[in-house]
């Protein structure tokens, strides 16, 4: 709070009564750390706390961007692929897609966003169902909708086909009016990346602000891990996990949120059950009642 109360009080005055130099560049960035890289209105503030200065803002930016997403190459290939190896053998990512777009077809969904779209996987499948008319997939990584863009060839599509989708970024932790109005959102393996502080807030975006009338939900579940030959015991399956929940912390979370937002919620395995220890993957279709 106090980071963001240094940075943002000169931001509303707009006005330094100091001369701005390179070392205010630094003193944005130290301040900033951990939260300006993705706030939406990044530039605006960067442009204020520097008085304007166009070189400097220019080159805070640039650094910001490298803050948002250091190596982007490890952040959305390596860690990924990490994942993917180990889950490979269940071939769980098909089958997490499958399992979403049933629950997006039951809802009759017209207008959808993905949140944490990353390099496009779900957004693929999404853009083959012609009964949804507008998708919109955002993601705090510019370079990971960069990939997605790139992988999803949007630029050969043909014109009504490339219509229906849009790639924004923007991030989970602030409300965005962009959000506004679709009729599902599709939340698929990102809430584990969330330290609890920052799920909190992404779960007033999402069910407070932004509202869907449906909303689907996946992350890992913990115990099916043991049963991962590749995963050494007590590891999550990616390095940037902040948690994985048994399947009764899933259900107590989903029922919190359900209760406290005004929806109805139904709790799904996906992928093959295990009589003890589950499904590898929980999904939690959120329905708004209210």
């Amino acid at each position: 709070m106090l980071t963001h109360i240094y940075v943002l009080v000169p931001v509303l005055d707009n006005e330094k009564h100091y001369w701005v130099g390179d070392d205010e560049v630094e003193k944005l960035l130290r301040h900033g750390s951990g939260w300006l890289a993705s706030h939406p209105e990044r530039e605006e503030i960067t442009k204020r706390y520097l008085k304007y200065r166009r070189d400097l803002a220019r080159e805070a930016m640039s650094r910001l961007v490298d803050e948002e997403s250091p190596d982007p190459d490890v952040a959305a290939t390596v860690h990924n692929n990490e994942e993917e190896a180990i889950e490979r053998p269940l071939n769980l990512n098909e089958q997490r897609i499958n399992a979403v777009l049933a629950a997006l077809k039951s809802s009759s969904a017209k207008r959808m966003v993905d949140l944490g779209c990353g390099e496009g996987k779900l957004l693929r499948a999404l853009l083959e169902d012609r009964a949804i008319d507008e998708i919109v997939g955002l993601d705090v990584s510019h370079r990971a909708l960069e990939i997605a863009h790139e992988r999803l060839k949007l630029e050969r599509l043909p014109t009504r086909q490339r219509d229906r989708l849009k790639l924004i970024q923007g991030s989970l932790m602030y409300r965005d009016s962009r959000l506004v109005g679709y009729d599902a959102a599709t939340v698929v393996e990102v809430i584990e990346h969330l330290d609890e502080p920052r799920l909190t807030a992404f779960e007033r975006v999402l069910f407070e602000f932004a509202r869907p009338a449906s909303a689907v939900v996946t992350t890992p579940n913990a115990e099916y891990n043991v049963l991962f030959e590749t995963l050494p015991a007590g590891k999550l399956r990616h390095k940037d996990h902040r948690f994985e929940w048994t399947r009764q912390q899933f259900k107590e979370w989903s029922e919190r949120i359900a209760r406290l937002y005004g929806y109805e919620v139904r709790l799904l395995p996906v992928g093959t059950e295990h009589t003890s220890y589950g499904a590898p993957t929980q999904m939690a279709v959120f329905n708004l009642t209210t």
